[in-house]
């Protein structure tokens, strides 16, 4: 049966992997990777609007790995549309970049759940092999933080290299064409960099298990001594 402090420690770390898994299960979940505002270039262009007027035309998008949305101003009002990435809509994109992504971070999810349950283990029993003990939570942790760093940086990629966000803008606009002014990385995105961070916490937290505690000691009562004078009386 692991120490006191041993029990501890791992069970905060349980605790840890269980809130990666759930910040990852969000940000592939939620719609909000990116923000940014878009101009109607076309109505612009028709109306030959000047500096100030420029603000009728510009509209909003936000999207995430599997679906978003947009509003865009072309001298019509607000017309609000939704975005679906698949099945159409990646055929149009880097469809292997994006794949990879979603691909990355499940892994990391799974890695995050094994993670988890060596934790429990460890928690609940003294393992007699290594690899199910501290090496092996270091071991599945890195491997967790990587596939989610790895799908971080290739949705980045997308976003910077490959104007994921243009693409996305422009899909079934056949009589406009709409331009990125700006675009930024929202929450949903910071989820899955939150989740890396708490595999590294997770790691420190399974090190300070190794601490040893130093060990109260019970003084035993002093027993009495029986001089020999004692005795005489």
């Amino acid at each position: 049966m692991p120490s006191l402090w041993k029990r501890i420690t791992f069970s905060v770390a349980s605790v840890l992997c269980v809130g990666s898994v759930a910040l990852l299960v969000v940000a592939l979940s939620t719609e909000r990777w990116v923000t940014g505002r878009i101009l109607c270039k076309t109505g612009a262009e028709i109306v030959n609007a000047s500096h100030p007027e420029m603000e009728q035309f510009i509209g909003d998008i936000y999207y995430g790995l599997f679906q978003g949305g947009k509003t865009k101003k072309c001298g019509l009002g607000n017309r609000r549309s939704k975005i679906y990435i698949f099945p159409k809509l990646v055929r149009k994109l880097n469809g292997g970049l994006h794949m990879m992504v979603i691909l990355f971070l499940l892994v990391a999810v799974g890695f995050a759940l094994v993670s988890l349950s060596f934790c429990i283990y460890n928690a609940r029993k003294v393992p007699y092999q290594s690899i199910k003990g501290h090496k092996g939570l270091y071991l599945w942790n890195f491997i967790a933080a990587f596939f989610g760093a790895l799908g971080m940086l290739c949705f980045l990629a997308a976003v910077r290299h490959h104007s994921l966000t243009e693409r996305v803008a422009n899909h079934q606009e056949n009589l406009f064409v709409l331009v990125v002014l700006d675009n930024s990385l929202d929450w949903s995105f910071w989820l899955g960099v939150g989740s890396i961070a708490t595999h590294f916490a997770v790691c420190g937290v399974v090190a300070m298990s190794r601490i040893k505690l130093p060990k109260s000691e019970i003084k035993k009562p002093e027993e009495p001594t029986i001089a020999a004078l004692d005795l005489l009386y």
